[in-house]
């Protein structure tokens, strides 16, 4: 039987102690981490929640501008029976806005004006009436007047040289990009219809509503 003095028993009594302090405090630091672990991921969790959450109302959000996008509003006057501002789905077409407004009445002159082009936001539709001059101005035809033509596209508008109101008879052109176009040709010629896409307001889908309608010659 080994017999310890009274000063190794007291040494071993403090190697205990100390193993002991020493363990309980890689314990406590692997506790700590632990903690600050599961801190970090409920931070993250929580992130990732709300940037979902911002993620679903961006979502819902652009669903309700598309949704605002599917609805246009046009003008149409002359020969129908309920002229005034109405409103139509996007990717109707002159016959549908000539129906909401009550139908042609006998005296349209359906030979100029085409039912099948499909119309715009804040597009103006004018029907003419049999034997009426059409200015160029407000007229969903596909003649314009002598000063925006050439003998050789009498049915297209020469947009190096027409004025403001026959620009404005375009689908989609208002007063704003008809004034940006004059602007734009006072510095610089048309040399193609491709170049009014130039013009600040004029993308893609402008100019394939109006490119069957205008010229340079």
């Amino acid at each position: 039987m080994i017999i310890f003095t009274k000063r190794q028993q007291i040494v071993i009594l403090l190697l205990v102690v100390i193993v002991i302090l020493i363990t309980s405090i890689s314990i406590y630091k692997k506790n700590v981490r632990f903690d600050d672990e599961i801190n970090k991921l409920s931070s993250i969790d929580e992130n990732e929640l709300l940037n979902n959450s911002n993620n679903d109302s961006k979502e819902l959000e652009e669903d309700n501008v598309e949704e605002n996008n599917g609805i246009i509003m046009v003008h149409i006057s002359g020969q129908v029976y309920k002229p005034g501002l109405i409103e139509l789905e996007n990717g109707s077409r002159v016959i549908d806005a000539v129906n909401k407004a009550g139908g042609l009445k006998s005296e349209a002159d359906i030979d100029r004006i085409n039912l099948a082009k499909k119309v715009v936001d804040e597009e103006k539709i004018y029907i003419p009436k049999i034997g009426e001059e059409i200015t160029g101005i407000d007229a969903n035809t596909t003649t314009s007047s002598s000063e925006c033509s050439t003998s050789k596209d009498t049915d297209k508008i020469n947009i190096n040289t027409c004025s403001k109101e026959e620009l404005m008879s375009l689908s989609g052109i208002g007063e704003v990009l008809a004034t940006r176009i004059i602007e734009y040709r006072e510095t610089n010629t048309f040399k193609s219809i491709d170049d009014i896409m130039n013009v600040s307001g004029i993308g893609n889908k402008k100019f394939e509503n109006i490119k069957d309608y205008i010229t340079v010659n």
